[in-house]
């Protein structure tokens, strides 16, 4: 039985190293062309849209409105 918790243990681990790695993938194409002022605009403002896209996302999942 303790095996199991030592193996159920371990999860936590890989996730985060999975999460840091995807993070890692996508971010270093990003910097390498954020060094043109205009790439670095269009970077920002899609970053920018995206949190917003995602907050309205879940404030409507977490708040939905009823219709009488």
């Amino acid at each position: 039985m303790g095996e199991f918790f030592q193996n159920v243990s371990r999860y936590p681990k890989y996730l985060i190293t999975i999460i840091l790695g995807v993070f890692a993938a996508v971010l270093e194409p990003l910097v390498k062309r954020s060094s043109n002022p205009v790439t670095a605009v269009a970077l920002i403002g899609a970053l920018i849209s995206g949190l917003i896209t995602l907050a309205l996302t879940v404030r409507a999942m977490v708040f939905p409105t009823s219709i009488i």
